[in-house]
């Protein structure tokens, strides 16, 4: 039974569509493509779009290109993200199985220009907080209808 914890965390985290609405800034995911690399590992490249709000008021859509690359199908997941404006995201998501359910360990490692890297940090940080809490919801909540 926890193997089929981590299996559902897994199939959630590798769906391009499960991250609207995981990510607080991920309101629409479009021009999803699977392949394989030369390894013979699933690549799966979208485009994702994050809103912005500024002032409550006004929002900003950015358009960003995802490769995310079953690294160890199952057990763990490497997105690489293209935003605009010379900002690059790199997420690493290994997945454990516990007694209690699944570890989830994500690493973020992100480059921006000067003048844009305390705002990306501040995002990053803030969106992980959010998907960690919103994973759980939704797992509870798999778990539960189960």
């Amino acid at each position: 039974m926890v193997s089929s914890i981590v299996d559902e965390v897994y199939r959630h985290l590798s769906d391009p569509h499960s991250y609207i609405g995981l990510s607080p800034l991920v309101v629409a995911v479009s021009d999803v493509r699977i392949s394989r690399d030369a390894e013979g590992r699933t690549v799966i490249d979208y485009v994702a779009v994050e809103r912005f709000r500024f002032l409550r008021l006004l929002h900003w859509d950015n358009r960003i290109r995802v490769r995310m690359v079953a690294t160890r199908p199952g057990a763990q997941l490497v997105s690489d993200v293209v935003s605009p404006g010379r900002v690059r995201l790199r997420a690493v998501v290994d997945l454990t199985a516990e007694a209690a359910g699944t570890r989830v360990r994500e690493q973020i490692t992100a480059t921006a220009p000067a003048l844009l890297r305390r705002f990306v940090a501040g995002q990053a940080r803030q969106v992980a907080a959010y998907r960690a809490a919103e994973l759980t919801r939704r797992m509870a909540g798999q778990a539960g209808a189960a």
